[in-house]
């Protein structure tokens, strides 16, 4: 955890959470209630939901009709190189994989078109602990 990403925490507003489940026992709605909790709009991403946590649902990035801060993460690994194609082309901040989430070619990618990249971490957790 580092200055950088308490400063993406603190000057984001806007995060797009792309497989984010409208059940509540599944980790993304719970880091996902978290961080709206914590002030954040959320906005799910999942061709699967119409809504959750009381926001519209999209089936895609390129779908979602405002600026995105960051594209937070809860797919496989191996899904995340068209999810960061798009984060690229919406231009998005960031990019944020969640903890068990590794793809370092994605990682690349991103970081060459400018975004910041945090990857195998949890969103709420470093919030909770760089801002509480």
């Amino acid at each position: 955890m580092n200055d950088e990403e308490k400063e993406l925490l603190e000057s984001a507003k806007t995060i797009a959470v792309v497989g984010l489940s409208a059940k509540r026992d599944r980790p993304s709605f719970q880091v996902s209630h978290y961080m709206q909790e914590h002030g954040y709009k959320i906005i799910p991403v999942n061709p699967n939901i119409t809504e959750a946590l009381g926001e519209k649902a999209y089936p895609n990035l390129k779908d979602i009709p405002e600026k995105v801060d960051i594209v937070d993460i809860f797919r496989r690994s191996e899904d995340v190189p068209p999810i960061v194609d798009e984060a690229i082309a919406i231009k998005a901040r960031a990019v944020w994989m969640q903890e068990g989430i590794v793809n370092e070619t994605a990682a690349s990618k991103a970081e060459a078109a400018g975004l910041k990249v945090i990857m195998n971490r949890c969103i709420m957790v470093t919030h909770y602990h760089l801002i509480g």
